[in-house]
C-alpha cells in the first residue's frame, strides 16, 4: 500500500466489512503484486466492475514494489480480519507468501492466485492466469519466422531468478524457437541454449531493460533477436539498441499486451507481443468468490484465461491478430 499503515488499513477494512455484514454481501479481498502497473490497475477495475454486478464487497490492497512479500501478508492477514472468505492474490514471491495462503485456507478463506501462481502450485484453491508457456511458445514461434533463416544471436532479457511466471515465459520462448527447454512446470531458466548469448534480469523495469540490453550488447554487438518478459522491458531494451544504432536490425518479441506495448508493436518498437487479459482473471475471481460465499462450492485447479499474439507484420504458419485488435483489447492509457 502507498499511504496507510498496517494498523490503518486494518481499521478501514474491518469497517468496510461490518457494512458490507450487515448488508449480507460477500467480501472478496484482491491483492496484487503494485498499484501502479496498468496490468494490475486493470486487473482491479475488472474485480471492482465483477463486484459490483453480483453484489459483492470488494476489499483491495497492493505490495509496495514487485517482490514485496511482507506487505502481501500483512494485507492478507488484515483482510481476513475484515471477513473476507476470498482472497484473489497475484503473488510476488511464489514461495514465500505460502505460509500466510496456508493459514488462511486453514481458516475456511478460499485463495485463488491471478496471473502468477504459488510454488507449489497446489498451495492455493486455484490459478486463474494466462498460460504463460503458451505465449512465450507463440513469440518464439513469430520470432523464427520474422528472422527468415538467419542465423540467431538471441539476448533475454528475463524477470528475476525463480520466479515462475518468468521461467514460463522464457521456456516457452525457446520451445516455439526450436530450442531445448525445459517444460512448462519447470521454475527454472533453460540454459543458454545454442544461440542465446546473453541473459539479464530486467525485474520488468523499462530502466533494468535498458542497462541488462547495453551491458548484453557489450557482450556481443551482433545479437539481432531479444526475448523480453514484458513491454516495458522491450521498451528499454529498443533504447539501448537505438543508441547503438542497432535498432533496425534487432527482432524484439514480448508479452503483456498492455496499449503502450501494442502501440508498440504498431510503431515497429516491438515485433510481436503475447496479449493477455487481466480484467478477465480478476472477474472471473470474483465470481468464484460470490459463488463460494453463497453455495460454499469451491473452484480448484487451472483455467487458462487466454493469450493471442498481436503482430503488425504477419507471419506465415502462425497464428496472429492485428494492432487494430490489440488495441480494443488492452489494458492501460492508449
Amino acid at each position: 500500500m502507498k499511504t496507510l499503515a498496517p494498523i490503518a488499513l486494518l481499521a478501514t477494512l474491518t469497517l468496510a466489512a461490518g457494512t458490507a455484514g450487515a448488508q449480507g454481501q460477500p467480501v472478496i479481498g484482491l491483492i496484487t503484486k503494485t498499484e501502479t502497473n496498468p496490468f494490475f490497475v486493470k486487473m482491479k477495475e475488472g474485480a471492482d466492475a465483477e463486484a459490483r454486478k453480483l453484489g459483492a464487497k470488494l476489499l483491495s490492497a497492493a505490495g509496495k514494489t514487485d517482490g514485496d512479500n511482507a506487505g502481501q501478508v500483512t494485507a492478507m492477514e488484515n483482510m481476513m480480519a475484515a471477513g473476507a472468505k476470498t482472497i484473489l492474490i497475484t503473488p510476488s514471491d511464489s514461495k514465500a507468501i505460502v505460509p500466510a495462503i496456508k493459514k488462511a485456507r486453514a481458516q475456511g478463506v478460499m485463495v485463488i492466485a491471478l496471473d502468477s501462481p504459488t510454488d507449489p502450485l497446489e498451495a492455493t484453491d486455484a490459478l486463474f492466469a494466462t498460460n504463460n508457456y503458451k505465449a512465450g511458445e507463440l513469440i518464439g514461434q513469430y520470432a523464427k519466422a520474422a528472422l527468415g533463416g538467419k542465423p540467431a544471436v538471441i539476448a533475454t532479457l528475463d524477470l528475476f531468478p525463480g520466479h515462475p511466471v518468468g521461467a514460463q515465459r522464457h521456456n516457452g520462448f525457446l520451445k516455439g524457437f526450436g530450442l531445448p527447454a525445459p517444460d512448462a512446470k519447470s521454475n527454472e531458466l533453460g540454459g543458454k541454449a545454442a544461440g542465446v548469448v546473453c541473459m539479464a534480469d530486467s525485474f520488468g523495469d523499462r530502466a533494468k531493460g535498458q542497462t541488462g540490453m547495453e551491458n548484453c550488447l557489450q557482450k556481443n554487438p551482433n545479437i539481432n533477436l531479444v526475448y523480453t518478459i514484458n513491454e516495458p522491458a522491450a521498451a528499454g531494451a529498443y533504447n539501448a539498441l537505438k543508441a547503438a544504432g542497432k535498432e533496425k536490425d534487432v527482432v524484439i518479441v514480448s508479452v503483456d499486451g498492455g496499449c503502450a506495448g501494442v502501440a508498440d508493436v504498431g510503431k515497429g518498437v516491438i515485433a510481436a507481443t503475447s496479449q493477455q487479459y487481466p480484467l478477465r482473471m480478476a472477474a472471473m475471481g470474483v465470481a468464484a468468490g460470490v459463488e463460494y460465499a453463497r453455495t460454499g462450492k469451491k473452484v480448484s485447479g487451472y483455467t487458462d484465461t487466454g493469450v493471442a499474439l498481436i503482430a503488425a507484420k504477419p507471419v506465415s504458419g502462425v497464428e496472429s491478430k492485428d494492432v487494430k485488435t490489440g488495441m480494443d483489447l488492452c489494458w492501460g492509457n492508449k
